[in-house]
């Protein structure tokens, strides 16, 4: 009887064993490298091959179609159609903390039960000078919501948030924003490192700043690539920022993120990465002047990664001439959409560029939806772009897209 036991126990072991292995098998890993490589695609330098942080987004569109229920996107939490709904929409779905503790990330209600506020004034009259000092003062495996409160002013600092401190918040006053500033670039410390501000931890969030990389405008010399940020870190919210810069000025490079009231402008491939985001009420100001000027450069890669740029009720604007591009296809299964969206004049017709790589044209996922303006014409698009059916677009412009439910919350107010 005892060896009968014996063998009974030892036989559940191997099954539990092996059905651990197989979960354990199945589980895709976190990338440690960044998705942009060693360059951005206008130096075509270095690749894009890394896994995104999160596996969790909603399932990849075949291209040029997305299969039906390729999310579970809610019809409540899809964009409004109307412009002046926006706000409603927004503060009736990303409601404060006390409303929504059933849903959001354990993790992330324990750190808002537990913020601080550690004040950063140029002057010296705060808890730091720098805004270097404020984070080098959280910890390593911080638990709690450290606030980041830097006063007016220009702050000349190269910052990195690194991986191992999460729920850190950059909060500026929305009257006196102040300005982040570097002048890092492509030829001194590398595309993807020479941003002004670098992000690699989870629930970020930024609000009311000014983040500029200061290089002067690049030609045709190798070191032109310069960032103002990169984020990388998953479940990212960027409200009322404004990104300055010209060719790669923001590497929105892996995980799910939300702009929201932001103004980013650059010159070529000024928005490039890996990540999946969700801009809101954005403008996009192209510094064309003539030249070649592109909007997006997105990388995805394969066709059941989950990642996308969406662009829902934001305005384009600038000084782009014939050669301005909504954006191109740096990978072969790159995923943009447009809808809702106020286009000037400064596009090219046809829209949208494959960087010369036709045999991108059956795989990428480019898409216009309802967008408005002189710059809005469609009757000379590429043919591998796609007039978006309402089908079509609903998984993309919805809150869903970035699983908002889970880590989104109302912009911080002190």
């Amino acid at each position: 009887m005892e060896y009968c036991i014996n063998a009974v126990a030892l036989t559940r072991l191997v099954i539990f064993l092996a059905a651990f292995a197989a979960i354990f098998a199945a589980t895709p890993p976190v990338s440690e490298e960044p998705n942009c490589g060693a360059a951005s695609p206008a130096s075509a330098e270095g690749t894009c091959s890394a896994t995104p942080v999160s596996a969790e987004g909603p399932s990849a569109a075949t291209s040029p179609d997305p299969p039906a229920g390729a999310t579970s996107a809610s019809p409540s939490s899809e964009v409004p159609a109307e412009k002046s709904q926006l706000e409603a929409w927004f503060s009736g779905h990303v409601k404060p903390l006390a409303d929504r503790k059933a849903e959001l990330d354990p993790a992330l209600v324990a750190a808002e039960e537990s913020s601080t506020v550690v004040k950063v004034r140029a002057d010296g009259s705060g808890d730091f000078k720098t805004v270097t000092e404020a984070i080098a003062s959280v910890p390593a495996g911080n638990t709690k919501r450290v606030v980041i409160w830097i006063g007016e002013g220009v702050y000349k600092e190269k910052l990195t948030i690194e991986r191992n401190k999460p729920f850190i918040t950059l909060y500026g006053s929305p009257k006196n924003m102040p300005k982040l500033t570097f002048d890092g670039d492509n030829k001194k410390y590398g595309t993807v490192y020479s941003g002004t501000l670098t992000v690699e931890s989870e629930y970020f969030v930024a609000a009311n700043l000014v983040i500029e990389n200061t290089s002067p405008r690049p030609d045709a010399r190798k070191g032109g690539p310069a960032l103002a940020a990169r984020i990388r870190g998953n479940k990212a919210a960027i409200y009322n920022c404004k990104f300055i810069g010209f060719q790669d000025t923001l590497c929105d490079d892996d995980g799910m993120h939300v702009y929201k009231d932001c103004v980013i402008e650059g010159t070529v491939d000024f928005i490039f990465g890996k990540a999946t985001a969700l801009y809101l009420n954005t403008q996009l100001n192209v510094l064309g002047e003539g030249g070649l000027g592109v909007i997006a450069a997105h990388s995805r890669e394969k066709e059941d990664d989950p990642s996308g740029y969406v662009f829902a009720h934001c305005s384009i604007t600038g000084t782009g001439g014939p050669n301005t591009y909504l954006a191109r296809s740096w990978r072969p299964w790159s995923r943009v959409v447009f809808a809702y969206t106020t286009i000037a004049d400064i596009l090219h017709p046809e829209g949208w560029d494959d960087m010369n790589n036709p045999a991108f044209d059956k795989t990428v996922f480019f898409g216009e939806y309802k967008c408005s303006g002189p710059g809005a014409e469609t009757s000379k698009r590429v043919k591998f772009s796609k007039q978006l059916t309402e089908a079509q677009v609903k998984p993309f412009i919805n809150l869903d897209y970035v699983q908002a439910q889970k880590w989104l919350l109302p912009p911080p107010k002190l």
